[in-house]
């Protein structure tokens, strides 16, 4: 296993345990029990689903090789560099140039494209784009950062019960007849900490996947210039025109399609962009091959 990989497993790890702890902390056993088939039914629907629902609250459409034949020869080029099969191919009606991949295994995948990015990059700098969604694909990175997000969503959804449930007795054990005043004010503070955790944890984890995808892109194309001044550009434009776009949908995208400024820069699902040019400027040509 990799070091990104192995950190990605120790923050999927910590985000479950943060949720059984809510659980417990919340109403004992029952409540542990409770938060244990809330993880079950969450990855459940995060594998199975997370596409369809990605895909459909980016207004994204699928295309035909008739209706965008370039962009489906460089995705079919560029997958066959890739070593996986060619993933389905949509495009959003945006002008904000931006793209994501989704799809919980390379057989089951999709790539989405903005109107606005086919019109914007050139086409040695889509390849870059295009190829670091593939790495998101080959990596699996879309699995991941589902599962991540629903049990980042899981634990919110638990700390908002346990706000309430505390002030009407719940959060004591189920071997303590009363729990008293420190019970509950424990209760609400882990309701108030866990979801700033998990949202932390949530956010580790999607920055590492994205370091991880530009390399593997890089690597895919034997380049990594192109993605780089695609980067540089998609930036620029996305501070400019931000998407319209469910804040919970904003860690698929290549870069942010939010507007970020002050203290919201710290929390951004995405590794700061100069960063990532400069790591893939750094790359020799035996990390590209």
């Amino acid at each position: 296993m990799s070091k990104n990989g192995f950190k990605t497993f120790i923050l999927l790890a910590g985000l479950t345990a943060l949720l059984l702890f809510i659980g417990q902390a919340m109403g004992g056993r029952s409540g542990l029990y409770l938060a244990f088939f809330m993880a079950l039914l969450m990855n459940f629907i995060g594998y199975w689903f997370s596409d369809k629902i990605a895909l459909k609250m980016s207004g994204a459409q699928e295309v035909t090789v008739d209706q965008a034949p370039d962009l489906h020869r460089t995705v079919e080029r560029l997958s066959a560099q890739a070593g996986l099969p060619k993933p389905r191919v949509y495009i959003m009606p945006q002008d904000t140039p931006n793209a994501f991949a989704t799809g919980r295994n390379p057989e089951h995948a999709a790539v989405a494209v903005t109107e606005g990015i086919l019109r914007l990059l050139k086409p040695e700098e889509l390849d870059g784009v295009l190829a670091h969604e593939l790495a998101h694909i080959k990596n699996r990175d879309i699995l991941i950062s589902s599962v991540a997000a629903v049990m980042a969503g899981a634990i919110s959804h638990l700390a908002y019960m346990a706000q309430w449930g505390a002030m009407f007795g719940m959060g004591r054990s189920d071997d303590e007849e009363g729990g008293g005043a420190g019970n509950m004010i424990a209760v609400i503070l882990m309701a108030i900490i866990g979801p700033m955790a998990a949202m932390l944890i949530q956010m580790a984890i999607s920055r590492s996947r994205e370091f991880s995808a530009d390399a593997t892109g890089a690597k895919i194309i034997h380049a990594g210039r192109p993605l780089a001044n695609a980067l540089l550009k998609l930036e620029s434009y996305n501070k400019q025109l931000p998407m319209q776009v469910n804040p919970a949908t904003a860690q698929m995208y290549i870069v942010n399609p939010l507007s970020a400024r002050g203290l919201t820069r710290l929390f951004s699902t995405h590794p700061p962009i100069q960063e990532r040019v400069d790591r893939l400027m750094a790359l020799k040509v035996q990390d590209l091959m």
